[in-house]
């Protein structure tokens, strides 16, 4: 039984050596086996940006009286529609920088990023999270 015993204990002893060898040289340096790297596919269409600071506008902004600039998505694309006191229209806009440029009546438009003091509208004045086209037509969230 002693024999036994100790064999026990060695093996167990070696076990726990083993283990304890194994966690600190994979702490210190992994394995070649276990480092991989993704493979990439000729073929495979680039991820569409998610983080430009445009993509961050898309959805509705208010502004007074039931207007509202509406923003979406279409490709690389951005459809601006834009309810006034006029009634709606829609327009195709484009990423450029920091804003959103798209033609209107001719007319090559941007919208920016801004507060609601910027936007010229005593209306939006103390919001904070607001889309400005020109002084007198900003939208903002609540």
């Amino acid at each position: 039984m002693k024999k036994t015993g100790f064999l026990i204990m060695l093996t167990v002893t070696i076990t726990l050596m083993a283990s304890c060898q194994d966690r600190s040289q994979s702490a210190a340096e992994p394995s070649p086996t276990a480092i991989r790297t993704p493979s990439v596919s000729p073929t495979a269409a680039a991820p569409a940006k998610v983080n430009n600071i445009t993509d961050q506008w898309l959805g509705q902004w208010n502004g007074p009286e039931g207007t509202y600039l509406l923003l979406s998505k279409r490709d690389e694309q951005y459809v601006v529609k834009i309810q006034s006191l006029d009634g709606p229209a829609t327009y195709e806009g484009v990423a450029a920088g920091d804003r959103i440029e798209f033609k209107r009546d001719g007319k090559t438009e941007s919208i920016r990023a801004g507060s609601g003091r910027e936007t010229g509208m005593k209306w939006l004045l103390e919001k904070k999270d607001c889309l400005i086209i020109k002084e007198g037509e900003g939208f903002c969230r609540e």
